[in-house]
């Protein structure tokens, strides 16, 4: 990959290029959401740290830190160590941004033939990979360190196995099996774990429904997404299921039972007594709600009904932890 290119001498210490002319990738033209590189040095520098940010994903790592707290407070209660809590979200901030950065150091060909992602910072040539990887693997070494030396050896087996299972398992894995999704939500649903156990509490059948809650919440989440963008999947050779089976009855079937088997295992931290009644409706009510999504989806296959299940997915997870936490510390 090469285009005509103009460097400010501190970019080009740094090992970033900044191009001025559009990218192709095999006589594909690839979008770039930076075709201009500023004259000063100081517009540079902010480039560079915004797309090494965008490299981290802070959507997902936001994510990651949201149910990485809800684990931790859930486990240790009222007794919550908050300094503890401060140096877990950090480690796991730091290891879980590295491994979106390794993700998307390794899909960057990939990227660059979907709509969706080819203004990304590798696709778009505004980072060099040995740049991205070295990012990347910094950050992600930093998180696990930070986690060995301020919080436990648990939290430290339980995020790096989030990390490598991301990286080295379902990444490779979305060009060649539909499969993928099932096994992306094992590192997607281990922070919640990580975070119980961070707070040095055993793990045990409440921490391990809390993990089923995560997980099971990503296929609905992650097929209503694969079905709007199947195209721009196809086009980038992920086997997805909405490219597999283009049709979607797959896609509204999985979701819906997938849907139910998440409000099955929503309740079970209300049967083992860890939560009470205010949690158990409220899980109730949005485990029906999710039901009804997937299986509007299910009847008919149209991008605004996938549309409304994953958005309906972003507004569960949050409204369910949320209820947990209530009824934890103030029922």
């Amino acid at each position: 990959m090469r285009s005509e290119e103009a460097q400010s001498p501190a970019a080009w210490r740094l090992g970033f290029r900044h191009s001025l002319a559009p990218v192709t990738l095999r006589g594909v033209p690839v979008v770039t959401s930076n075709p201009t590189v500023a004259p000063a040095s100081e517009a540079s520098y902010r480039t560079v740290f915004g797309d090494l940010a965008a490299l981290t994903k802070p959507g997902i790592t936001r994510l990651v830190l949201f149910t990485t707290a809800a684990g931790f407070l859930m486990g240790a209660g009222r007794a919550s160590d908050l300094v503890l809590l401060l140096h877990t979200l950090i480690g796991a901030g730091f290891a879980a941004a590295g491994a979106n950065a390794l993700n998307m150091w390794w899909e960057r060909d990939t990227d660059a033939f979907m709509r969706r992602t080819s203004a990304r910072p590798l696709p778009a040539g505004r980072l060099t990979p040995g740049a991205a990887l070295l990012f990347a693997l910094a950050i992600s070494a930093y998180g696990l360190l930070h986690l060995a030396v301020f919080v436990n050896l648990p939290a430290v087996l339980l995020v790096a196995a989030s990390l490598f299972s991301y990286v080295l398992v379902y990444t490779p894995l979305k060009r060649r099996t539909h499969h993928s999704t099932l096994v992306g939500a094992t590192p997607g649903a281990l922070p919640i774990l990580a975070g119980w156990a961070a707070a040095g509490v055993g793990i045990d059948t409440a921490a391990l429904a809390l993990f089923g809650v995560v997980f099971l919440w990503q296929m609905p989440h992650f097929y209503a997404l694969a079905w709007v963008y199947r195209e721009d999947y196809g086009r980038g050779g992920l086997r997805m299921l909405s490219v597999v089976d283009p049709v979607g009855r797959r896609i509204g079937a999985e979701s819906t039972l997938y849907s139910v088997a998440l409000l099955g295992v929503s309740l079970v931290p209300t049967a083992v007594g860890l939560l009470g009644w205010v949690y158990g409706v409220g899980a109730a009510l949005l485990g029906l709600a999710m039901i009804g999504l997937s299986a509007r989806l299910w009847q008919v296959r149209e991008d605004e009904r996938a549309w409304k299940l994953f958005l309906g997915s972003i507004t569960y997870l949050p409204a369910l932890l949320f209820l947990m936490l209530l009824d934890r510390f103030l029922v």
